[in-house]
């Protein structure tokens, strides 16, 4: 029997490598078609291409669930940030390509690549999924992975701010100055995420 989806996000959220890949399998196929439908520019999709959108997609969504960020109930609750997350990065992308003047023009004598996607997510995505959460947690401090823990476990910043002490709204920043630290520690454009 598959585990339900709040299990597995609830695994993600802890850190559970497994559960990591098991959302990477069963989302990128998604997320990648989501992609591929809107990478409609042939010079964008010189730079681009669906495996980059989706990887930075996937980087971005375990440290922010990793951190506590998403309160998520249902599959198509994630199916639609990871889809939104999508859009947002390759509109950056298209951005940043429009603000270089690159000039990706094809040519007469240029053959079209042509992308093959793959059916799922093969042995080495689901292990950057893992690495990527265990370097998470790895990187959070015993405090910031106390915090963790608590939101983890469902609770609100005001019940985690009697439990550790201290104000709701200022943990609740705390761990959301953790988040903006460990997105430029990763890389990830801060602003481009739902």
């Amino acid at each position: 029997m598959e585990e339900s989806f709040r299990e597995l996000i609830g695994r993600i959220r802890k850190g559970d490598e497994l559960a990591a890949a098991e959302l990477v399998r069963r989302y990128e196929p998604v997320i990648r078609r989501a992609v591929r439908f809107r990478l409609t520019d042939a010079r964008l999709r010189r730079t681009c291409d669906s495996m980059d959108v989706c990887q930075s997609v996937l980087a971005s969504f375990f440290v922010r669930a990793a951190l506590g960020q998403y309160d998520l109930d249902t599959p198509e609750q994630l199916l639609r940030l990871l889809t939104t997350m999508a859009r947002n990065k390759l509109l950056n992308q298209s951005r940043q390509e429009y603000a270089a003047r690159r000039d990706n023009r094809l040519h007469n004598n240029d053959v079209a690549e042509i992308e093959i996607p793959a059916m799922s997510p093969g042995p080495s995505q689901l292990a950057e999924a893992r690495e990527l959460l265990a370097e998470i947690r790895r990187r959070l401090s015993p405090e910031e992975l106390r915090l963790l823990e608590l939101r983890n476990q469902n609770h609100d910043w005001n019940t985690i701010a009697e439990l550790v002490g201290g104000n709701a709204v200022a943990l609740r920043q705390k761990m959301h100055r953790t988040l903006e630290r460990l997105s430029r520690e990763f890389g990830l454009e801060a602003g481009e995420d739902a």
